[in-house]
């Protein structure tokens, strides 16, 4: 008799869930609370565009969505950074300038998703059902849908749905799983930038910072020509602007290349809602063989180093991984899953943390950019052998907590590189000088 999947979440990680499992000849029910998204219009100033790369593309190209899903994606070299004052600054991510990341918006990725998953042979995809009860011992689950209770039951339940997972707070009301979740002090708004007579506004080939010190905005292209802008700020300074006066003040002051882009900035920032940021922490993420938690939902991580949706494909393709390696044994796969990515869901939420304070304040430093041209070199000049932590994360596979170890020992090298380049200059400058006395 072939085993019933219920998946709780229709969002990305849920839908290439359904993918994957569909393809082991799974019967998969795919549950989401929200009507189809893809028959309506992208809830108001809530998408943070998406980054994806390497992971996630290697979780779509291993069953052979990569083409059709990314066909949308925009890839951006670099970093430009915007100051206040001077020139833009443009940062290549990786030593050879050609690696890129991918731009593509959350609704766009999340549609094409479905559209795989809802074609996939043995997937049924049920929307507006909430879930409201579960029995994570039985696999009995109750959901609110437009025609009443609908009640259910599983041989294996997975909760994909989001860092707020209702899976997750029927098993914390269990007693199953506990929970702790660090909120940053800070809050994200939403603003666009145009086409400018049918072309983009800003160069579409890099990912925009406007690094502030203690804030920033970043700023991803669209298919359209269009940007979508992110202001990352401590949370209590959005109220502070409460009228086009002030706010047309504070962008003229802080942000004064961003006025003349963008016409609808007063409109977005007073209609756009304030979105919260934190990291979840949930142990352990299964229960009794037969229910778990996958991406956000397990792990929710802040989004500084694009890595939220790539995390959780790399998720889908180890449980795809333990399912195989147990011959298909829920009961072993389940927790063998969580063995082998805790350490890595917590290695990537604390460098995500670190990249919030690199892209808000050091990407302006002379200091930091020597070292990053000194990173680039070593790269070309030790191929393989010396890999910088942004191209670990986002051009390989290899395991987070593996990277965060690696360029440990990396940067302690790089550190005495650093040091070395700074003396070495600093006796050529006083040779110089002497020179010149004599």
């Amino acid at each position: 008799m072939t085993e019933r999947v219920a998946i709780v979440g229709a969002g990305l990680a849920g839908s290439l869930l359904g993918c994957y499992l569909a393809r082991r000849g799974l019967s998969v029910d795919l549950y989401e609370r929200r009507p189809d998204p893809r028959a309506g219009q992208p809830e108001r100033g809530r998408s943070i565009n998406l980054a994806i790369s390497e992971r996630g593309l290697d979780a779509l190209r291993r069953i052979g969505l990569v083409d059709s899903v990314m066909a949308d994606a925009l890839p951006m070299k670099g970093r430009m950074i915007h100051p206040v004052a001077g020139e833009l600054d443009f940062q290549q991510y990786s030593a050879s300038g050609e690696r890129a990341i991918n731009s593509i918006s959350r609704g766009t990725l999340n549609n094409a998703l479905l559209d795989a998953a809802a074609a996939a042979p043995g997937v049924s995809v049920h929307f507006e059902h909430r879930l409201v009860e579960l029995d994570s011992c039985t696999g009995s689950i109750v959901f609110e849908s437009p025609g009443g209770k609908v009640k259910v039951s599983a041989d294996v339940v997975l909760g994909a749905d989001g860092a707020g997972s209702a899976v997750r707070e029927q098993l914390l009301a269990e007693g199953a799983v506990g929970e702790s979740v660090d909120f940053l002090d800070y809050g994200y708004k939403e603003l666009s930038i145009p086409a400018v007579d049918g072309a983009f506004a800003l160069d579409p080939g890099a990912l925009h910072i406007w690094p502030r010190g203690t804030s920033m905005m970043i700023a991803l292209p669209n298919p359209d020509r269009s940007f979508t802008c992110t202001l990352f700020w401590p949370a209590g300074d959005f109220d502070a602007l409460s009228n086009a006066v002030s706010i047309e003040a504070h962008f003229r002051n802080h942000y004064p290349d961003l006025l003349p882009l963008a016409p609808s900035l007063v409109d977005d920032y007073l209609h756009n809602p304030v979105g919260v940021l934190g990291t979840v922490h949930t142990q352990p993420w299964q229960a009794h063989g037969r229910t778990a938690l996958i991406g956000d939902a397990a792990h929710a991580i802040v989004p500084f180093y694009g890595q939220g949706a790539n995390c959780a494909f790399e998720d889908v393709v180890e449980l795809d991984r333990c399912l195989a390696d147990t011959g298909g044994s829920w009961a072993r796969a389940l927790p063998l899953y969580e063995h082998r990515r805790r350490e890595n869901t917590e290695a990537i939420a604390a460098m995500a943390l670190d990249n919030f304070v690199e892209m808000r304040d050091k990407v302006t430093s002379p200091v930091f950019r020597l070292g990053k041209r000194i990173e680039h070199t070593l790269e070309r000049l030790l191929p393989g052998r010396y890999v910088s932590r942004y191209e670990l994360v986002s051009f390989s596979t290899t395991p987070y907590a593996e990277v965060q170890q690696r360029v440990h020992r990396q940067h302690q090298f790089l550190a005495a590189a650093v040091f070395l380049g700074a003396g070495v200059l600093g006796a050529a400058t006083r040779i110089a000088r002497s020179g010149r006395k004599g």
